[in-house]
């Protein structure tokens, strides 16, 4: 295991350098720019959108916006928000958040972008079912030559949307924090993580099976409800720690210029890490969320991508930063030897005392499990893109074989191998939203200008109601 750990960090290390950073985040900042801001300027539209003024059962697709988005939210607000964040501010500081923050912010502008393709340049599989995602985009959009393109996305996302980093975070909450501290651990460590890594089989297996239909379902009932847990547990947190939280606040900005905490000082080495937990925790240029948005029931492509740039927000500026603050504020970040899921346990237990890692179980819980549900479906796009639709289940097979491999690796080979992929799955990603840009602009334009007459003709009949009557 240790030179299959080492292959995957060098593999993830390589993958994230510069280059990459500069597609992301610059082609980020180029999307935000070149839009006039126009994803941030149209809030309230998309809150519209959201709420379902404009659905319309008829559309072409398979679930609505709302459970669109909530499908989407299911996978990235999940460990990588609990786990994730600990694992960023273990490795860089707590200046690691202040980069998540921005990726977040351009990621937004990405997502649009991204999202919108996915409904503009949807395709068919191979029994002729209507689907979305990079690998339709490319095809569709840019042309048969580009199909390598396609065809590299749709295999790194086979392996970068398995479910080993949520198992391998489960487990090891459920063994550190419910098991082990009550008696019920065997004393072989294997043999614990082996049995919980079968029973996440049996769960897992009880929902994917069903399809994207029950997903949606699924993920539209727990997502927010698991949300707003969390929220109010770190609210607590911040609550007893008021006093800290300004001082919280200016150390996540002095160290994310000076980065004297962590990685000797390296501001570009903290950079590229929090924007390699952004992308984790958010998927803003990766693809997978598009693949989520392109199955939305629209024929207003501009729509889904307005819904489909909510989600870097609620993921990363909202659920990211309270785990941090939880971090930061009881000081486990430097006095907890912990990684991952367990130094955010800690933190809960600081603040609350005897109840705190079971309340954080609850939300893990919650958040893994609706990660382990909608990961699935995006690994059977791909599959289904590369083999042929009709062969599609087979996959799920696989997928919840490897959870019991993500319940024993460990949680850096885990980690350094969903980073590789998901580096290898932007490439594609960003190329193909970069070089269909001016396809989107075209549509934002046209779209706002219909709905801005739109308006006005509707304004024009309100007003000529309440004129009197002759």
């Amino acid at each position: 295991m240790d030179k299959l750990e080492q292959f995957f960090v060098a593999f993830s290390d390589a993958a994230w350098g510069m280059p990459l950073l500069v597609l992301l985040m610059g082609g980020g900042f180029y999307f935000m720019l070149y839009s006039g801001f126009l994803p941030f300027r149209y809030l309230r539209h998309a809150i519209d959108v959201l709420r379902g003024k404009y659905d319309d059962p008829n559309d072409p697709g398979d679930i609505n916006h709302f459970e669109a988005l909530s499908a989407a939210l299911a996978a990235t607000v999940g460990m990588g928000n609990i786990s994730g964040v600990a694992v960023a501010i273990a490795i860089g500081g707590p200046g690691v958040l202040f980069w998540m923050w921005v990726s977040a912010f351009v990621g937004m502008a990405t997502k649009f972008f991204t999202c919108t393709l996915s409904v503009m340049y949807r395709g068919h599989d191979s029994v002729g079912h209507l689907e979305g995602g990079p690998m339709y985009v490319i095809e569709t959009g840019l042309g048969k030559k580009w199909k390598p393109l396609a065809v590299l996305f749709a295999i790194a996302g086979l392996f970068g949307t398995l479910p080993i980093f949520q198992a391998n975070q489960l487990t090891q909450v459920i063994r550190e924090v419910v098991l082990e501290p009550n008696g019920f651990s065997s004393g072989d460590v294997f043999y614990t993580n082996l049995t919980i890594g079968l029973g996440l089989v049996f769960v897992t297996s009880l929902v994917i099976f069903g399809g994207i239909q029950r997903i949606g379902h699924v993920a539209g009932k727990m997502v927010p409800g698991m949300v707003v847990l969390y929220m109010l547990a770190v609210f607590y947190i911040m609550f007893v720690n008021y006093t800290g939280i300004p001082d919280a606040f200016a150390l996540i900005f002095t160290d994310a210029f000076t980065a004297q905490s962590m990685l000797g000082g390296a501001v570009g080495a903290i950079i590229i890490a929090g924007a390699r937990r952004a992308a984790f925790s958010n998927e803003a240029g990766i693809g997978t969320a598009s693949m989520m948005h392109g199955a939305a029931k629209t024929d207003e492509p501009i729509r889904e991508g307005l819904v489909a740039m909510l989600g870097p927000f609620i993921d990363t500026i909202v659920v990211c930063t309270l785990t941090g603050l939880a971090i930061i504020l009881t000081g486990t970040w430097q006095t907890s030897g912990a990684n991952g899921v367990t130094m955010t346990a800690t933190a809960f237990n600081n603040a609350m005392p005897g109840i705190g890692s079971y309340v954080l179980v609850l939300c893990v819980f919650i958040f893994a499990f609706t990660s382990l549900f909608s990961y699935s479906y995006y690994g059977t796009k791909c599959f289904s893109y590369l083999f042929g639709a009709r062969y599609k289940h087979l996959y799920n097979y696989f997928y919840v074989a490897t959870i019991v491999f993500g319940a024993t690796a460990t949680i850096t080979a885990v980690i350094a191998l969903i980073d590789g992929m998901y580096a290898m799955m932007a490439i594609p990603t960003m190329v193909s939203a970069l070089l269909l840009s001016p396809k989107v602009k075209a549509a934002a334009k046209d779209y706002f200008s219909r709905m801005k007459k739109f308006r006005a003709e509707v304004s024009e009949r309100e007003a000529e109601k309440l004129k009197p009557q002759s």
